[in-house]
């Protein structure tokens, strides 16, 4: 298995290279060469695995020839032995037709731990196998840099400089990433919003002299590993839905389309997914756009779901890589238009394939907190604010009422307690192993929205730079 890059000038790259460099040279997104896809049979060999046996199983064909099976089985087994369930990702049947996968049961509560505690688990393998040190950056909107952080912290071989729009996450959010003491661990708060971090974090990969002198290494979902490993929950709740025997939908709250994309490439392994539902909050920039094939940038609001308060959603050049027939220029010439004009379209062949699989709502704050209000009262489950936009875009989606959608529960309702708190009068509490968060002490470093700031403030603090 080999991977080449959405911009097409990058080359065939190994799953090591491509894990460690988390961003192409060429300033694209790697993909996989050619899909994998699943044997006769392999889907229903599933049935009955626990969520580790069947995680390694549907990620060896990523790895190529990078880790072994044995080597890859006690990473997998690592990286979820901290997991709250022992179904990782359990499924609750909220209704008739809607069910929903808590992918919160990791160690900071959000379902970026899925993928991260792998990551972390293979960054040590593949630099321990090397002799190499990695400086990790990553941009967050909320839970990425807490799972970073966590999936980091205390590696000898790694530093973690983590970005985050300063005053517009929660303060679980914040306080996860500014209170852990862990001399390798940097969280910078940014005088900007979520796109702004992320735009700086792409300028400092894409200016050579800087990511290879530092040895830069991304944790955000531009990492392939992080798709990779987000497979493997849709194939799962598939399975245990019945798959292969009948179509499961998916409704994914998401802004930058790393985890909807991750739905892509399962049903591209031969997953029978009948839809994917895209739900936005008011930062409705793919909603818009399966609504009227027209990408087109709007100015970043903040709202009760801040890990969605994106308008500019890194993943989609991944897809525009299938939807353009693999043609990197093309891919190239849409992304620089849209740099330039804020806005970019599609022909109406290719809308009417990808609104063939693909739908999406916007659901504003109103709406968000009636959903965590409704659903608390006729079942009793407690939602996150991110929760209730995927099953508020669920329960909007038509198709075959035989068909079930799972939606995707992203976070903990603790880490919202006031939205929460509003809808339900319920003030959700933290796990015993947070409990006492709010006494920890903080370590913030605040930086302006310039590129030249926050390099020097890593050049300045990353080991690799002083070695």
């Amino acid at each position: 298995m080999n991977y080449i890059s959405t911009r097409g000038r990058a080359g065939s790259n190994s799953f090591e290279d491509v894990l460690l460099a988390g961003l192409a040279g060429d300033g694209g997104l790697f993909v996989p060469e050619t899909w994998p896809t699943f044997a006769p049979g392999f889907l229903e060999s599933l049935a009955g695995k626990s969520y580790q046996e069947a995680a390694v199983e549907i990620m060896l064909p990523f790895l190529g020839d990078s880790v072994s099976r044995a080597e890859f089985t006690g990473l997998v087994v690592g990286s979820y032995a901290r997991f709250a369930h022992q179904a990782i990702t359990p499924l609750i049947q909220l209704d008739q037709k809607i069910w929903l996968m808590e992918l919160f049961q990791g160690p900071t509560l959000a379902f970026k731990d899925v993928a991260l505690q792998l990551l972390g688990q293979l960054f040590d393998h593949i630099l321990a196998k090397r002799g190499r040190r990695i400086t990790v950056v990553g941009a967050t909107s909320g839970d990425t840099g807490s799972a970073a952080i966590e999936a980091c912290r205390d590696r000898d071989a790694v530093d973690i400089f983590i970005l985050y729009p300063a005053g517009r996450t929660s303060d679980v959010q914040r306080k996860q990433m500014t209170t852990v003491p862990s001399a390798n661990v940097h969280a910078i708060a940014v005088d900007g919003n979520f796109d702004d971090c992320q735009a700086l974090v792409k300028a400092m990969f894409n200016d050579a002299g800087f990511r290879d002198t530092l040895s830069l290494a991304a944790v955000n979902s531009i990492n392939w590993a992080r798709i990779m490993a987000q497979i493997v929950y849709y194939v799962v709740a598939a399975v245990a839905l019945g798959a292969p025997g009948r179509k499961v939908s998916f409704a994914v709250p998401t802004g930058n389309f790393g985890n909807v994309y991750a739905a892509y490439a399962a049903r591209r392994m031969g997953l029978p997914i009948a839809r994917l539902i895209v739900g936005t909050n008011s930062n409705d920039i793919l909603a818009r756009f399966f609504a009227t094939a027209e990408m087109r940038k709007a100015a970043v609001v903040p709202t009760y779901s801040p890990s969605m308060d994106i308008q500019v959603s890194s993943n989609f050049e991944r897809l525009l890589f299938e939807l353009l027939g693999r043609d990197g220029a093309l891919v190239e010439a849409k992304l620089a238009e849209f740099q330039a004009t804020g806005a970019f379209g599609v022909s109406p062949e290719i809308f009417a394939e990808v609104t063939g699989l693909f739908s999406a709502t916007a659901v504003d704050d109103t709406t968000t907190r009636a959903t965590i209000a409704d659903i608390y009262r006729k079942t009793g489950y407690i939602l996150d604010p991110h929760s209730a936009v995927g099953v508020t875009a669920a329960a909007r989606a038509a198709g075959d009422p035989a068909t079930p959608i799972v939606a995707l529960a992203c976070a903990h309702p603790a880490k919202f307690p006031e939205v929460v708190a509003e809808a339900t009068g319920i003030r959700p509490a933290l796990p015993p192993h947070m409990a006492d968060l709010f006494d920890r002490p903080e370590r913030i470093v605040t930086l302006p929205n310039d590129l030249g700031a926050v390099q020097a403030y890593i050049r300045a603090h990353a080991r690799i730079g002083r070695n």
